[in-house]
């Protein structure tokens, strides 16, 4: 019997290290040492007599042995920790780490009060944001839920939503900039201007949308910036700075409009667009932390 529960915790730490793609990141996320998670690996290898992981200094990656034992395992894997989450129904507070795949906006505006409360609420939950602008498959990268603005979900996905129901994508400019080259007055002015623009991590450029008494516009100006939503303060900096006008969630520029570093520029053309939704797949078990957090965001308390 300790033979196979030798087995089925090295099965598990394969199948850990495999959705990690390396030893460290799976040690950190498990709390384990990177050395008892190669041993306990290596272990699985020979008893197989067959590799199950390619190693190289920058990740960690299933052989196709390893591949096929992986897509038999994991949904065992889930069962084993579906039937263990039962025992969350029968204590007074739920249990368990929450795994949330989130937008760098969710992350940085709403979702600091909302946690603080949840995790008063629930202090044996362990709460894990990921934090990642591309829409992803939560099931298929260990999240248990995700966020995000609009997107086309899976038939097979339920969405809540989470956070202001309505949201704005602001413009704005530091005065300085506006002196030396003018206030836009239509978007199309903006192709005549610096802008500090945005990439999404797939690879495109934002766009620059605007409506107006029901006329929408889209214009792809130029300038001298182009970041990614992790470093978009960097283009706020650049914008206080003078060097160009940026085009951004309007939480994000509310502060600096409001001690005047920045102005605001075609207010009527401000694009609005519906919140975020809370994204999570319709056909599983839903673990108890992860129910007790869309209790939590459907109750008065995440107001």
């Amino acid at each position: 019997m300790s033979s196979d529960l030798h087995s089925m915790a090295d099965l598990s730490t394969f199948a850990l290290v495999a959705q990690h793609q390396g030893f460290r990141q799976a040690a950190r996320a498990s709390g384990q040492s990177a050395s008892a998670l190669s041993e306990a690996v290596r272990r699985l290898e020979n008893k197989l007599g067959i590799r199950l992981l390619l190693r190289t200094t920058r990740s960690v990656t299933p052989t196709e042995a390893g591949a096929l034992l992986l897509s038999r395992l994991r949904p065992a894997l889930n069962e084993v920790s579906n039937a263990l989450d039962v025992l969350n129904d029968l204590r007074d507070s739920p249990r368990g780490t929450l795994r949330l795949n989130v937008p760098v906006s969710a992350a940085r505006f709403f979702l600091q009060p909302m946690v603080n409360q949840f995790l008063s609420l629930y202090p044996e939950i362990m709460l894990e944001l990921v934090v990642d602008n591309n829409f992803v498959d939560v099931v298929a990268t260990g999240c248990d839920a995700g966020i995000r603005y609009g997107e086309r979900l899976e038939q097979d996905m339920i969405a809540l939503p989470i956070g202001p129901r309505t949201q704005r994508f602001a413009v704005a400019a530091s005065p300085d900039y506006l002196a030396r080259r003018g206030t836009p007055q239509h978007p199309r002015d903006l192709l005549e201007h610096s802008c500090l623009r945005g990439r999404f991590l797939s690879g495109a450029i934002y766009p620059w949308e605007f409506e107006r008494d029901g006329q929408t516009l889209t214009v792809d100006p130029g300038g001298p910036l182009i970041v990614t939503p992790t470093v978009a303060d960097l283009a706020v900096s650049a914008a206080v700075a003078g060097h160009g006008l940026i085009y951004l969630f309007e939480e994000w520029l509310e502060p600096y409009m409001q001690s005047g570093q920045l102005q605001p520029v075609l207010q009527d053309w401000w694009l609005s667009f519906p919140g975020p939704f809370l994204y999570y797949s319709g056909r599983r078990h839903l673990p108890a932390p992860l129910r007790a957090f869309i209790e939590f965001i459907q109750s008065p308390a995440a107001g």
